[in-house]
C-alpha cells in the first residue's frame, strides 16, 4: 500500500494506480490479491475531497470481482476495520492462533534447509527442538514461530562468523606483526637503519606465515563446503542456549565448572558480608542452586521469602550481597521501598497508570524493571507499610509468576527471586532476649529460638492474610 501511495503528487494519481491494479486482477481468474497490514486501506490516499483505498475496493469486493486476503492483528482489526461495518462485512474473519511448540518444531524443520543453504552449515535436531522450546519458555513478548525462526537464524550467523574467523595462531602472528611494524617505524625515526632492516626482514617473514595460514584455512573451508553434509559448521543445542541467554539475560546454558564452584561456595561467600543469618543464607543459596539446575516450579518465581526481624540485622543487606555476588552488582537488584505505596492511588505506580491518566505511556516501576531485566532479585522493602491492595496484586506474582501491566502486556516473573522484608514480630524478638532474633546463628536444638520463631510466625499470620503467607 505504501508503494501505491508513494510519489502521488496530484489528486487522482493514487486512484488511477489502484484502478489499473484492479483491472489487471480482474483480467485473470488465477490472481489472489494479498494485502499485508490490511487496516492501512482505511485512510490510504484520502486527500481533501477524495475517497480512500478501502472505499474504492468495496464495490469490487461486494461483487466478487476480487479474490482478496488481508492480514492484520486483532488490535488493529478492532481499532480500524470494526469501525467500518461495510468493509468488515466484505471480509470473512479467520483467526490464526499461535502454533504450539510441536507445530513450531515441524515449521522449523521445513525451513531448516533454506537456512542451511543461506548460512552454509547444518542444524542438529536437538538445536531445532531447543529453539522452539526455549523461545516459548523464556521469550514472552513475542509469538511462535517468529521468535523461534529468529533464534535459529541468529544462531546460524554466530556459528558461521565464528567459523570464518582466523585461526588462533594467525591472530597471534598478526599481534606480533603490529608490534614489529611499530618498532621498525621507531627505528627509522631514530635513524637506526641496521635494526630497522632486521625488523623489516622479520616483518616480511611474519606476513608470509600469516598468508600461508589464511590460504590453508580457506582450503579447509572449501573442502568442507564441497564435502556437503559430511562436514562443515554445525549449530548445536549449546549455540541456541547461548543466543537465548544473550537475548534475555537468563542463564539457560549448562552449568560450567567455574559457575558450579561459585554455586557450591555461595553460603561461604555471602557470609563474608553478612555475619550470621545461617538459615536465611542457606535458604536463598538452595533456591538459586535449584533454579540453576532446572529443578524449580516452571510456573512460579525462583523462590519467595519474607525476612522478619528488627531493623539493622541485615535483611536488606543479604539481598544486596546476593545481587552483588551472583547477579554482578547491587544495581542488578530491583528495590521497591513499600513506604512509597502506602496510599491507594500509589498502587498503580507498580503496573502503570490507567489510560487517560498522566504517566500512562511510561509503564509501571515494577513491571518495566522486570521486563528489562527478567533474571534478578526483587526486594520489597518494609512490605507491611504497603497498602492492602498491593498484596492483592502480589498474589498473582507469587502464584502464577506473571503480572499484567496497564497496557495489557504480560510480564514474566518466573526467573526472579522475590524477597520481602518486614519489621512485624520485631517486638517479640526483642522481648525474647538479644541473642534471639534474625541475626542469631540457627541451631535446631535451641528451643528458645524455635519458640521465638513460632511467635513471630503467629504475628505474621495476624498481620498478613493466609493466602499471602501460604505462597
Amino acid at each position: 500500500m505504501g508503494l501505491l501511495v508513494a510519489g502521488t503528487k496530484y489528486r487522482g494519481e493514487f486512484e488511477e494506480r489502484l484502478k489499473k491494479l484492479m483491472e489487471e486482477i480482474k483480467q485473470s481468474d488465477e490472481i489472489i490479491l494479498f494485502i499485508d497490514e490490511v487496516h492501512t486501506l482505511i485512510g490510504a490516499g484520502a486527500a481533501e475531497g477524495a475517497i480512500d483505498a478501502a472505499n474504492i475496493l468495496k464495490p469490487a469486493l461486494a461483487r466478487g470481482e476480487l479474490q482478496c486476503i488481508g492480514a492484520t492483528t486483532l488490535d488493529e482489526y478492532r481499532k480500524h476495520i470494526e469501525k467500518d461495518p461495510a468493509l468488515e462485512r466484505r471480509f470473512q474473519p479467520v483467526k490464526v492462533p499461535e502454533p504450539s511448540v510441536d507445530e513450531t518444531i515441524q515449521i522449523l524443520k521445513g525451513l531448516r534447509e533454506r537456512y542451511e543453504i543461506h548460512h552454509k552449515l547444518r542444524y542438529t535436531d536437538e538445536a531445532i527442538d531447543a529453539a522452539a522450546k526455549l523461545s516459548h519458555q523464556y521469550i514472552s513478548d513475542r509469538f511462535l514461530p517468529d521468535k523461534a525462526i529468529d533464534l535459529i537464524d541468529e544462531a546460524g550467523s554466530r556459528v558461521r562468523l565464528r567459523h570464518a574467523q582466523l585461526p588462533e595462531e594467525a591472530r597471534e602472528l598478526e599481534k606480533e606483526l603490529r608490534q614489529i611494524t611499530k618498532e621498525k617505524n621507531e627505528s627509522v625515526r631514530g635513524q637506526d637503519f641496521e635494526k630497522a632492516g632486521e625488523l623489516r626482514d622479520r616483518e616480511m617473514d611474519l606476513k608470509a606465515q600469516i598468508s600461508a595460514l589464511i590460504d590453508k584455512n580457506k582450503e579447509k573451508s572449501k573442502a568442507e563446503s564441497e564435502a556437503g553434509d559430511a562436514a562443515g559448521p554445525i549449530v548445536t543445542e549449546a549455540d541456541i542456549h547461548h543466543i537465548v541467554s544473550s537475548w534475555t539475560g537468563i542463564p539457560v546454558e549448562k552449568v560450567s565448572t567455574d559457575e558450579s564452584d561459585r554455586l557450591l561456595k555461595m553460603e561461604e561467600t555471602l557470609h563474608t558480608r553478612v555475619i550470621g543469618q545461617d538459615e536465611a543464607v542457606k535458604a536463598i543459596s538452595r533456591a538459586i542452586r535449584r533454579a540453576r539446575v532446572g529443578l524449580k516450579n516452571p510456573n512460579r518465581s525462583i523462590a519467595s521469602f519474607i525476612f522478619s526481624g528488627p531493623t539493622g540485622v541485615g535483611k536488606s543487606e543479604l539481598a544486596k550481597s546476593l545481587a552483588t555476588y551472583y547477579f554482578g552488582s547491587e544495581e542488578a537488584m530491583i528495590r521497591l521501598d513499600m513506604s512509597e505505596f502506602m496510599e491507594r492511588h500509589t498502587v498503580s505506580k507498580l503496573i502503570g497508570s490507567p489510560p487517560g491518566y498522566v504517566g500512562y505511556t511510561e509503564g509501571g516501576q515494577l513491571t518495566e524493571a522486570v521486563r528489562r531485566r527478567p533474571y534478578t532479585v526483587v526486594l520489597f522493602d518494609e512490605i507491611e507499610k504497603a497498602h492492602p491492595d498491593v498484596f492483592n496484586m502480589m498474589l498473582q506474582i507469587l502464584e502464577d509468576g506473571r503480572l499484567t501491566d496497564s497496557k495489557g502486556r504480560t510480564v514474566d516473573f518466573k526467573n526472579t527471586l522475590l524477597i520481602m522484608t518486614s519489621n512485624v514480630g520485631s517486638s517479640v524478638i526483642e522481648k525474647g532476649g538479644r541473642r534471639i532474633g534474625f541475626d542469631l546463628d540457627f541451631d535446631e536444638k535451641d528451643s528458645s529460638y524455635n519458640r521465638i520463631k513460632s511467635l513471630v510466625t503467629e504475628e505474621l499470620k495476624q498481620y498478613f492474610r493466609p493466602e499471602f503467607l501460604n505462597r
